[in-house]
């Protein structure tokens, strides 16, 4: 058989976008801290871009303002030279109180903390040894994530210890026997059992420690009546122990480690303002971002600054220039652009829903999808999702994400939005008989009491959006 050769014409259409275009997209998308490093980075980068000063520092070349201070300091090549009492300020008179700085120290972590303690104790470098490898192998929240098998396996590997088990299980105890109460735990059970131990045998903690020895399945599923009458005590008692152990930490381990930094990762830098004076609203854009402009020696061709150099050269220099001179340029434009973006949009969404920015007052929420604002505004979907990902306005009552903002209509024949329905539904279950409480057939009932026809399992559905349990796990003695 011979081979044949076809030719055949398909046509295609793709959307790519341009260089121009990834960029602008990857600027959109920045929040606040990003944008201004990503300026900052530009800056130090390229040399034709320039932040404009302030009026009230420029005309002041010439000024003179140096101290006699400043002036001997001066007289020295480096600061090496400088002897350390020049560093050293006496403005302070004979009477005067002197207080000496005190550095805070970082709060130690779990591991730290428990080996100090260990410390403290007659515990032998060799106990001391196996009990790190114990204690490395807690979890964030304290718990013991490996089996006394493995790791009698892994000190024996790794770090080739020869431990019988009767001696790991003793070194294990006393790890346990340190603070927090319940560290070390192998469940949630022993946890709260070994925080117990810790109480004072009083008659309601000793029905508590019973309660999680022998019922904790039965308290979990929160069947209170059946406990009650397995325990053979009335209510209020068993309210008692069901006090004591909702007093009890689930995650000792939780209460060390938490920094500063941690603290600091969790901030976060509104990127809109919306301030409200009467019914009036005002929109802010935060912006923290330098004023740029090109560099003055990139503004020509740079011709003048190299009248001695070589054709070659020059023309080097004239390409650098000008290549330099765009992309600064360029950035300049994309930035503005990205700043005239975010305000549009943002404008769009305020006017969108000024009930809410007037009340702040979720149930005035309107149903809002990213739809809504592209029509307003002209730009592409895509856009708008950009714009909004990762930014947050604040308010009077608070700060929130953009996102929160787009919720949809629960059902397209209503003017409900899901904001609305979730209000709701928190009201009547912060409403509800908590020995008593609402299923979600019951939600639903009340609910169409209140004009919002929904299906079981959308009630389940917001019920479970809002962080509420069942009402089996909600129900109280």
């Amino acid at each position: 058989m011979k081979g044949s050769l076809k030719l055949s014409l398909t046509q295609k259409l793709q959307q790519r976008l341009s260089p121009l275009q990834m960029r602008f997209v990857r600027l959109l998308e920045m929040n606040g801290p990003e944008i201004e490093d990503e300026v900052r980075r530009e800056v130090d980068d390229n040399p034709a871009l320039e932040v404009v000063n302030d009026s009230a520092v420029e005309g002041q070349e010439g000024v003179f303002n140096e101290s006699a201070e400043d002036l001997q300091l001066a007289d020295y090549r480096n600061e090496d030279e400088i002897p350390s009492y020049r560093f050293e300020a006496n403005n302070r008179s004979k009477n005067d109180e002197y207080f000496e700085p005190v550095a805070v120290a970082e709060e130690n972590s779990l591991s730290d903390s428990l080996m100090a303690q260990l410390a403290e104790t007659d515990v032998s470098p060799f106990d001391l040894q196996i009990a790190r490898y114990i204690i490395g192998n807690l979890d964030d929240n304290g718990y013991l994530t490996r089996t006394l098998d493995q790791i009698l396996d892994d000190l024996a590997i790794n770090a080739g210890i020869e431990v019988d088990m009767d001696h790991l299980r003793e070194l294990v105890k006393r790890v346990r026997s340190l603070d927090p109460p319940g560290i070390c735990a192998y469940d949630l059970r022993d946890c709260l059992a070994l925080q117990l131990r810790r109480l004072s045998p009083t008659g309601p903690r000793k029905l508590a420690l019973e309660i999680v020895e022998h019922y904790f399945d039965i308290f979990s599923l929160r069947h209170f009546d059946r406990l009650a009458s397995m325990l053979g005590v009335g209510k209020e008692e068993l309210r008692e122990a069901v006090d004591i152990i909702r007093s009890l930490n689930p995650k000792p381990g939780g209460q060390l480690g938490d920094s500063a930094g941690d603290e600091k990762l969790r901030h976060i830098i509104p990127d809109f303002t919306v301030e409200l004076d009467g019914d009036k609203l005002t929109l802010i854009l935060v912006n923290n971002l330098p004023e740029l402009t090109i560099e003055e020696s990139f503004v020509s061709d740079g011709a003048q600054f190299l009248s001695d150099s070589s054709p070659r050269a020059l023309q080097e220099a004239k390409a650098f220039i000008a290549r330099k001179r765009e992309d600064a340029t360029e950035f300049i434009d994309l930035l503005r652009l990205r700043q005239e973006t975010l305000y549009k949009v943002m404008s769009a969404i305020v006017r969108y829903q000024h009930d809410f920015f007037i009340s702040d007052d979720e149930a005035k929420l309107r149903p809002m999808i990213l739809k809504d604002i592209a029509e307003k505004t002209g730009y592409d979907l895509s856009v708008i999702s950009r714009a909004t990902a990762g930014k947050y306005v604040a308010t009077p009552g608070g700060v929130y994400p953009l996102k929160f903002f787009f919720n949809e209509k629960v059902n397209n024949d209503e003017e409900s939005s899901a904001h609305e329905i979730l209000a709701a539904m928190r009201e009547i279950i912060n409403g509800e008989d908590p020995h008593n409480p609402l299923n979600d057939d019951a939600l639903m009932q009340r609910l169409s009491e209140k004009g919002y026809e929904l299906a079981r399992r959308t009630v389940a559905k917001y019920r479970e959006r809002l962080g509420i349990p069942v009402a089996r796990l909600r129900k109280q003695i």
